[in-house]
């Protein structure tokens, strides 16, 4: 199983080792540096958490941080150690990126603690949406990316077109008055005249080609999707 690999930056090497053992004990692979300049030079993509220090010697655990997410352009986590633990100081560490804000003393079970909940929110960010599709033969709507393709071939719909040929799709075969389809697509647009409805549905059918004929029309009721 591959472990989380963690950057320590500190210039205490005795708190650096400390860290460093009890978070391998809990499955991390730890990389440690005793400065920034140092951290700097050893840190790449695959770190996936940095434990800062702020008030290291020469360049700051700020200035660092800020050099991580401005220059290097990395989104790799970043939790603050330091003994300043001011709003001032707090709200300088979130504002410059910081995910985390942990204050000296602290307790190696605190650390562990807050390491594995930032993780945990960074991996469930990096986690893609699953994507939302309704299938109907060749028929495809990408509910997400609110696009529709046709036997592989994308076709153009309208705002309205969409949302009427949506709400159809989600419930094949059930009949929708022309009061439903307004009440859903137009609700927002005020007073709109049931023949906007046929408008629409003319328009779509014509898009669809010859799938356009499954959107079928029931006379004194309204309009169904056809499967």
């Amino acid at each position: 199983m591959e472990r989380n690999k963690i950057l320590v930056v500190d210039d205490e090497e005795d708190l650096c080792e400390i860290l460093q053992f009890n978070l391998e004990s809990e499955g991390f692979e730890v990389d440690i540096a005793n400065s920034a300049e140092e951290a700097l030079k050893i840190l790449k993509e695959e770190h996936e958490l940095i434990l800062l220090d702020v008030m290291l010697e020469g360049m700051s655990g700020f200035k660092m941080a800020e050099k991580v997410r401005k220059e290097m352009h990395l989104n790799i986590p970043i939790i603050f150690l330091t003994a300043k633990d001011t709003e001032n100081d707090m709200l300088t560490g979130f504002s410059i990126g910081g995910d985390d804000y942990i204050s000296k003393p602290f307790s190696i079970k605190e650390v562990t603690a807050r390491v594995k909940a930032v993780l945990k929110r960074s991996s469930s960010k990096n986690i893609p949406e699953k994507k939302k599709l309704i299938e109907i033969g060749e028929l495809i709507i990408d509910l997400n990316g609110k696009n529709v393709s046709l036997a592989g071939h994308p076709i153009q719909l309208t705002k309205k077109e969409f949302e009427i040929l949506t709400m159809m799709a989600k419930v094949p075969n059930r009949i929708f008055s022309r009061e439903d389809i307004l009440g859903k697509v137009w609700q927002e647009d005020g007073y709109v005249l049931e023949r906007t409805v046929d408008v629409h549905i003319t328009r779509l059918r014509k898009k669809l080609g010859n799938f356009g004929k499954h959107i079928a029309n029931r006379s004194g009721y309204g309009y169904c999707l056809e499967v």
